[in-house]
């Protein structure tokens, strides 16, 4: 199994892009927002969840877990994730250095933009722990290297299904291996 990474900062369009990339590419998708990582925690709270699923998944077995609902901070029914070809996860941290990605793309918007994302999603009284995950996951980026060890930047203001069509072309060349696609 191949992981496709789609990184960048909050709010920046990561979870819309990752699920048309999803279908676009007819591949499961994990996201990190269904693991309970608290605005004051890591930037990598999600790995310790997410690892066991993807070694169970790349042995061949079937992944089970309840993903954690934000809202209602509870954890939902259990999702199966069967093993697959190419799974797509997506969130901040993602394509780390140490992770399992075996292809990287950073997805990016204008502080602006993102802060009004965040704002509709989070609500105003959310901004300043928006704020405060921003800086120690702007610092983890830059300790990282992260966007420039990406395979493809995407702008989340790209026309639907265009960079969808790019990551088709990079898995395309680098046919069922893509590790020379990675940093």
């Amino acid at each position: 199994m191949q992981v496709m990474a789609v990184d960048g900062p909050s709010a920046a369009g990561k979870s819309t892009y990752a699920a048309r990339l999803a279908a676009a590419l007819d591949a499961p998708l994990l996201g990190t927002d269904e693991f309970p990582v608290p605005w004051d925690g890591p930037v990598l709270a999600w790995w310790p969840h997410v690892r066991p699923l993807l070694e169970t998944l790349r042995r061949g077995g079937t992944a089970v877990y309840r993903p954690y609902d934000w809202r209602t901070r509870a954890y939902g029914p259990p999702r199966v994730l069967r093993p697959a070809p190419l799974l797509v996860l997506e969130g901040v941290g993602t394509a780390w250095r140490g992770g399992p990605a075996d292809l990287r793309i950073w997805v990016d918007a204008p502080y602006g933009v993102r802060r009004r994302r965040a704002v509709l999603r989070d609500g105003a009284e959310g901004l300043a722990a928006w704020e405060e995950w921003g800086r120690r996951e702007a610092a983890h980026f830059a300790r990282d290297r992260t966007r420039e060890r990406a395979d493809l930047v995407v702008d989340s203001g790209d026309p639907p299904g265009a960079s969808a069509e790019l990551a088709r072309d990079l898995l395309q060349r680098g046919g069922q291996d893509l590790g020379g696609l990675g940093a």
